[in-house]
């Protein structure tokens, strides 16, 4: 978790940080009472600006996710782990219907759109990441 940030993604960084959060809480990789690291530590290790890390730790903060003991450092809060779970899912089902849709619009079929979805499926890629070749090679493929 927190191991890879796309600094070209259209995605700020900040917000690619809370993702990554909320994803490992939803997911159960991280736990309410994990110390997360540093500001410093992670943006040492991610290749960014403090302030950054800072300004995504404190909106994971105002949304209830994270607490911060002075001197000790930021933590998962109690009990959040639902509420991360059913934000996440809510969240990617508005974007596949938004895709789908797309698709549709652009005369692509359900079979073509379930083999794509199967494809990236297949791929297991960070969020973020670049979309593997032969996926973005689909393009080109006739229907």
């Amino acid at each position: 978790m927190l191991e890879n940030i796309d600094i070209t993604s259209s995605v700020a960084v900040y917000v690619q940080i809370e993702n990554h959060v909320q994803f490992a809480i939803s997911s159960g990789r991280l736990k309410p009472g994990d110390q997360l690291p540093s500001v410093r530590e992670l943006s040492e290790r991610l290749g960014v600006n403090p302030n950054t890390v800072a300004k995504a730790y404190r909106d994971l903060e105002v949304m209830g996710l994270l607490f911060t003991r002075r001197g000790m450092g930021v933590f998962i809060n109690k009990n959040v782990e639902q509420k991360c779970r059913e934000e996440c899912r809510r969240r990617i089902i508005e974007r596949l219907h938004e895709v789908v849709a797309e698709a549709k619009a652009a005369g692509m079929s359900r079979d073509e759109v379930v083999k794509i979805v199967d494809k990236c499926i297949e791929a297991d890629a960070d969020p973020y990441s670049d979309v593997p070749s032969d996926i973005l090679d689909m393009a080109k493929k006739k229907p």
